[in-house]
Formats: structure tokens, sequence, C-alpha cells
């Protein structure tokens, strides 16, 4: 059993933030950190003083965590970045959201003292001596300290007080690995409460010291302890009176806070075989239990439950079944072929999850390139007349006004450019496809046509196809490249405005260029020829989709499952050190890395940028490395440079490392390995939300004019599958309190009893 912290963040928008540049605007962006470890920054958005964000991430830590903070800051091309504000919620404040936080927060000032990271190792004893018992403080090292200097570094010491007197170690110059191996000494006087201070300094020759953080111990709890040995977190300097809040602008943020509390897999097997079996049978199930799901769950958890569901029957070789039963219910109840998968039915949500887990790479190389032209080109496009900038533009060294005719054919020109080549990439893109994508889409495709059969409807199927493929993936992606991480910063206003026509165009392809949509926005009109011969192209294209045979999607199948699946790729710059000493040269070369579930590869081949490249390399390499029986504990975060390590200065190459290694925070990816164990609870932690109501349809129909005889089957157990579903959710919450909740602290629970 073992217990699994999870965070959702959503960054909006802030608004009246203060001006950090000349020109009386700032560029703002935002840096989210976990108990003082970066994990996340949002694009800059460019000179303005209320951004949008709309930011969204899911975050996995460890539940022992502490406080995640939000750094509003003014990005400098020639200076370093400045500091406008932070917003600082900690595991408690969330912990009484149960539904999350949400709303605007005042940031407020950042004060460097607040500022602290790290751990101190430390030996506190209570010996006898001639008059009086003495305190012994041993300083033996620390780790994970604040770099405050320019070279990513501290010069660390470490101040203790007691009762008046002040004691202080020597000087590390350059680590924030530091070891003293220091002892310091105080008479106890008996009776006496004052505290034991051990603060920890970073040394500056010209300017003050800089405050590194401090631990405060009750000394009463001490001497009846006697001895006690450990590491202590760094605490901040509380003692100062808070800054007003208010004149630093707001931050509008969503965070919500998940525990889990996961039971071993064979806990969860009853529940998964139950859902499967369903799932196998489709519609000729006799409970339906897909359907009461799906009737049940509320409009906004929809989307959470349909990605878990897609997840968990992913996991199980069953969700090309999943979404066909998904497809086949709402077809059901779908009278009208123009509403088909228009509403955030659970099938819908459901798709786009399973195009983004199983299509986002196949997303990649069919728009990027696109994505890459249009940011790089940076042309001024609009279709729109009552838009129009009329702009001056270059002539034989003369320069006239351009004419509002000569922007839109402009226009015009550049977006079927754009258009044009999207549509050849995507026509040239089948075999790319992943194969579950195209089976997937082949049922689709297939249950459409059986339910619309007529001549009149002889679109509908390929317009099913669109309303998933173009207008809830490509045209999303489309619009936010940022956020299915096509770039890795959110685009400026022009660029925005010609990815939105971009989007428009594709949708009205997508919808097959019918009268309808063609009449919200007659302006687009001159894009009607491009559009016209984009739709045979759709067609075309989803006609060779579709076509693939249950003996090539088995093929395809065996060969993938014979590779590791991916995790992570992209570029990463190897470090080369040449010579030794103080003349040694140091030089880096660019190569393309791999990272599976089972190796770490790399080639000379370039690949695709992401947003946050160095915490998603981290999450990959952590998300990998979590059940490597291997895993040292400790490690050098430095380099064995000359005869030290740079890090914490010792001589030993051997010797053990100054930092310890922890699972620490991952970034949730649309390609993570899966985690059927954490997706089952979390199935049957929205069941057990929505018992009372499944109950009571249980009951409304065992009394119904058709409801027979309760049957069972061997042993006694029900073989009503609702029936059912109820006694698999009691055995769950019984297991649930049965089991002792294995989740230890990072610190014996001792040592935390000493700090006040």
């Amino acid at each position: 059993m073992a217990k699994r912290s999870s965070l959702f963040i959503r960054i909006v928008e802030g608004k009246n933030l203060p001006a950090k540049d000349i020109t009386g605007s700032s560029d703002p962006y935002c840096i989210v950190k976990v108990d003082n470890e970066p994990i996340i920054r949002t694009a800059t958005v460019w000179k303005t003083l209320c951004p949008f964000w709309g930011e969204e991430y899911q975050v996995h830590l460890l539940p022992t965590f502490h406080s995640v903070a939000f750094y509003v800051m003014d990005e400098d091309a020639l200076s370093r970045d400045d500091v406008i504000g932070k917003v600082c919620l900690t595991r408690d404040t969330l912990a009484t959201h149960p539904k999350g936080f949400s709303g605007w927060a005042h940031l407020t000032e950042v004060d460097p003292d607040e500022e602290v990271q790290g751990e101190i190792h430390l030996r506190l004893e209570v010996v006898p001596g001639t008059q009086a018992c003495r305190l012994r403080c041993s300083v033996l090292e620390a780790r994970d300290l604040a770099p405050k200097d320019r070279n990513g570094a501290s010069d660390p010491f470490v101040r203790v007080r007691y009762n008046g007197r002040t004691q202080e170690t020597s000087i590390v110059k350059k680590s924030c690995y530091p070891r003293w191996n220091e002892t310091f000494e105080f008479e106890l006087e008996e009776g006496a409460a004052e505290a034991l201070c051990v603060e920890a300094w970073d040394w500056d020759l010209v300017s003050r010291n800089d405050f590194l953080g401090k631990v405060v111990f009750n000394v009463q709890r001490l001497r009846a302890a006697q001895q006690e040995e450990g590491w202590f977190r760094l605490q901040p300097d509380q003692s100062k009176s808070r800054r007003e809040e208010g004149n630093l602008g707001s931050l509008q943020l969503e965070v919500r806070l998940r525990d889990e509390m996961v039971l071993p897999s064979g806990c969860y097997q009853p529940l998964v075989q139950l859902l499967c079996r369903e799932v196998k049978l489709g519609t000729q199930s006799p409970g339906q239990l897909i359907l009461l799901i799906e009737e049940t769950t509320s409009t906004e958890c929809r989307q959470d439950v349909a990605t878990t569901l897609l997840k968990l029957f992913l996991g199980q070789g069953l969700a090309k079944d999943f979404l066909d039963l998904l497809f086949q219910l709402e077809l059901g109840r779908t009278s009208e072929a123009n509403t088909l998968f228009r509403s955030n039915s659970l099938a819908s949500k459901s798709m786009e999850s399973f195009l983004k887990v199983a299509g986002m790479r196949y997303l990649h190389g069919v728009l990027g390139p696109i994505i890459d032209r249009v940011f790089e080109e940076k042309k001024y496009v609009e279709l729109d007349p009552s838009k129009v900038e009329v702009k001056d533009v270059g002539c034989s060294g003369l320069h006239r006004p351009q004419t509002e005719a000569e922007v839109l054919e402009q226009s015009a020109q550049t977006l079927r450019a754009h258009l044009g080549a999207l549509l050849s990439s995507l026509s040239r893109s089948v075999r790319a496809c992943p194969a579950v994508v195209r089976a997937t889409f082949r049922q689709l495709f297939r249950r459409v046509r059986e339910r619309f059969p007529s001549a009149q409807d002889e679109n509908v199927p390929f317009i099913a196809v669109t309303s998933f493929l173009c207008l809830r993936f490509i045209s999303p992606a489309i619009m936010a490249p940022k956020l299915f991480h096509l770039r890795e910063r959110h685009a400026d206003a022009r660029t925005s405005r010609t990815l939105l026509l971009l989007a428009k165009a594709v949708q009205n392809v997508g919808n097959m260029d019918t009268p309808a949509s063609r009449a919200k926005e007659a302006w687009m009109e001159p894009l009607q020829p491009t559009v016209r011969q984009g739709v045979a192209q759709l067609k075309d294209f989803i006609t060779k989709l579709v076509d693939i045979q249950e003996k090539d999607e088995l093929d395809l199948h065996r060969a993938l499952s014979l590779q590791a699946p991916l995790v992570k790729e992209g570029p990463l710059f190897i470090h080369r050190t040449k010579g030794k000493g103080p003349l040694m040269s140091s030089s880096f070369k660019k190569l393309h890395f791999s990272l599976t579930t089972e190796a770490l590869s790399f080639a000379k081949t370039p690949s695709s940028k992401c947003v946050n490249e160095l915490n998603q390399w981290l999450s990959a390499l952590r998300k990998v490395s979590i059940n490597n029986t291997g895993l040292l504990g400790s490690y050098h975060p430095g380099v064995f440079r000359g005869d030290k390590w740079s890090c914490c200065h010792q001589r030993d190459k051997t010797d053990l490392g100054c930092d310890k290694t922890r699972s620490r925070v991952t970034l949730q990816e649309w390609n993570d390995p899966l985690d059927h164990d954490l997706e089952a609870q979390l199935i049957y932690r929205h069941l057990l939300g929505v018992e009372a109501t499944l109950r009571e349809k249980h009951r409304q129909l065992s009394a119904g004019p058709e409801a027979g005889p309760v049957l069972t089957g061997p042993g006694g157990a029900p073989e009503d599958p609702l029936a059912q579903l109820l006694q698999v959710l009691r055995d769950l919450q019984e297991a649930h309190r049965s089991s002792p909740a294995a989740s230890p602290p990072l610190e014996p629970s001792r040592v935390l009893e000493l700090q006040t």
C-alpha cells in the first residue's frame, strides 16, 4: 500500500501587475516551485500588465511536500529577470479545500530571508559537566543550500546561538554541499526556557551576508531525549512583519491536491475484471455498467473520468473496444446526424484523451513543420475587412500605403499556402498514423455508416471522423501550439491571428464545407477553392485511413509490442572536459537522445522542441527509475574536477554522494508509462462517490416489473453486474480500512518533534 499525491495546477491569468520596463509595461511569466524546486515555467506574455496564460499541468510529488509557490517574473533580454511577486500555498491550505483552491490571490513581495532551501545534518547531546550539564551541538554538513552568489554556489557558514552566546563554524567557499564537522558547547541553566537556534549564512566580502535558513530546537525536549542526530529541513526567518498585499497585482489560479492510498494490485483485480468483461460484452451486457458510469458522472469531472477509464482499458488492451462501446451508446441516443458527437459526452471526452495519449507524436509529425513556418514568417494576415490594418510597404525604395484589397489578397494567399501544406502533410501520413488510432477510426466510421445509411447522409461518417481528428485535435493544437508542446512560447498577437484563421479553415474542411459553416463568416470566401479541394483530399485520406484489416492491425501491434514504449526524446548537450588542472578546457556536443522504459540511447539527428525541457527530462528519468532496485541512496550533483568534487570539495572520488536521491517531482505527460493500480484506484474513488446513486438505481431495477429472482454464481456471488459492482466497492472499502497507511516521512518523527 502506497500513498500517491498529485497536484492539478492551472495558471489562468494575472492583472494589475507593476511596470518593470521603461516602456511602462512588463514581459511576465510564471515559475512554479514545489519546496523550492523549480518544476514549471510558463510562456512569456510580452508587453502587458494583464497577461493571460491558461496553462495546465498535472504534477506527481511526495506526500510529504510542504508548499507550492508561484513566482511572477519579468523577462529581460539584457539583464537578470525581475521578480514581481509570489503566491505561496501550503499543503495544509490545499488540504482544507477538497475541491481545490480557485480564485484570485494577491502577489506578495519576495523576501530573500524567506527564500530558503536545503537541510542541515546536526548531532545534539546533553552531556554532564563539572558544575552543570552542557549542551553540545555538532554541525556536520549541509546539502542543497540555496545558491546566493553569481558563480551558482554559496560560501556557507553556520551560526549557533543559545542563551545570549553565539559561535560560528568556518567558511566553506563555493559550495552548496558543505562539510564542517565542528562541535560547539554551551552551559545549560536549570529551568532555562531559551531555545537553541542554528542558522546557515552565505558569507560575502563586500555586501551583507545572505540568510540561508535556520532550525530552532526546544531545549527542554532535548534535555529529556539526551541525544538526537539527523537531517533537519532549514526554515525561513518569519520574525519580520508581513508586507502589505495588493500593490503588486493578482494571480488567478486553480490548484487541486489529490491524495490517493493505492492498494496492492490484487485488490483491484475484481473491479478491473468486471469492467473489462462489460466492455467485451459491449451492448449485449445485461448490466450496462459503462452506461451507468456515464449517467452518474457530472459534467465537471467527466474529463477526468474519461481519461482514467481510457488509460485503464489502454493498459488492458481494450481501448478500441471501450471507445467502440461508447460510440454505439452515443449513436443509440442520437436522432439527428448534425448533432452527433457535438456534446461533451463521455464518448467525446474519452476520444479526446485517446488521441492525446496515442496520437501526440503523430500530430507533431503532421503539424509541427507548418506551425514552425507560421512562427518564422510572422506575416500580417487578416481576412475580415472590419479588422484590416493598412500598413506601409516598401516599393522600389518608395513607401506607399498598402490598400485594403492588397492586404486581403496577400492574406488569402498566405492562408491558402499554409492550408494546402497542412492538407498535403495529412494526406501523406496514413502509414505514420498509429495502428490503434486507425482501427478506432475504422470502428467509428463503420458504426456511423450503419446508423445513417441513406445517400443524403453519405458525408456523416467522414464528418464523425473529422469531428475528432480536425475539430478536437488538430484545430486546438493550431490555436494553442504551446499547450500541445509544438512550441516553447505562446504566439504573439499577429501570429495568434494567423493561427486562428488557419484553424477556422481547417474546421470548414472538417465540416465538409457545409452551407452552415460557410454562412457563419462570409469573409472566409477567398479560401473556398482551397477548402473545396481540401474536402476531397480529406475524404480520400479518411478512406485510406480506415482501410486497415485485422491482420495488418495485429502485425503492427506485434511490431510495436517488441519496442519499449518511448518516454521522452529530444536534443541534449554532452559536456566534455579536456586536460587536467586549471588550464583544462570544456566543449559541448549536441546529440539527439531517446529515453524508453528500458534504455537511454542517442543519435546525431535533431528533433522537436518542448516546453520546460530540463524538467521534462528530469521527470522522464525519474519515472523510468522509480522501480530500479539498484538505485543509489546518494549522489554527487557536481563533477569530479582536478582532485575533488565540485559540489562538496571531497577529494575521494569514490566518496558517498553528498546529496540524497529521491523521486521528488514529476510532470505528468500524455506518453507517461501507465500506472494500472493508480488508474483502478481513481475509478474506485469516483464510483465510491456515486455509490448511493448506484445503489438507488439497483433498488429501482430490482423492484421493477421485469425484475426476476436474484441469480448467484459460484460461491454465492451475485451475477447481476450492478450488484457485483456494489459488492466490489464494499470489498475495496474494507481493504482500505484494514490496510495500514504506508507513507513514511522523509525524516524520523523523533527529529521533527524537536523543531518549533
